[in-house]
């Protein structure tokens, strides 16, 4: 997804949704957390309890299990989906479900030594908080 859109009404429901998890689905309930961003999906399959966004775009996080990356197998409307309503997901990288949709397994996930934050990373960020 483009960085320039900043809200819900110019988004593109058309392209590809994800869902990270640690347990195999076939439905995805109301009330999940999807995403444009497959990153972000399989960020989330780790079960992190931070995700963080530097200003050169990277992204990191702390989740330390294996877990599934999931595509939506259907077709989705601005019905099916609201932002998230947590204050930092203001570039929308996280949506809730309206309803209960079919997915796709497409990855077993791992976790990746250079996506993972340092403890050094970690307190710098409770330390702004």
């Amino acid at each position: 997804m483009s960085d320039l859109i900043t809200r819900p009404s110019d988004w593109d429901y058309s392209q590809p949704w994800y869902h990270g998890s640690q347990q195999r689905l076939t439905v995805l309930r109301t009330g999940s957390s999807i995403s444009q961003n497959r990153m972000i999906a399989r960020f989330f399959s780790h079960r992190p309890q931070i995700v963080s966004q530097y200003d050169d775009g990277s992204i990191k996080h702390n989740g330390t299990t294996s877990g599934f990356l999931f595509i939506i197998d259907e077709e989705i409307s601005a019905e099916d989906v609201y932002p998230h309503p947590h204050p930092v997901n203001a570039s929308y990288w996280e949506w809730l479900t309206t309803r209960e949709l079919k997915i796709r397994l497409i990855e077993e996930t791992v976790v990746h030594e250079e996506e993972f934050l340092t403890d050094k990373e970690i307190a710098d960020l409770k330390r702004k908080q």
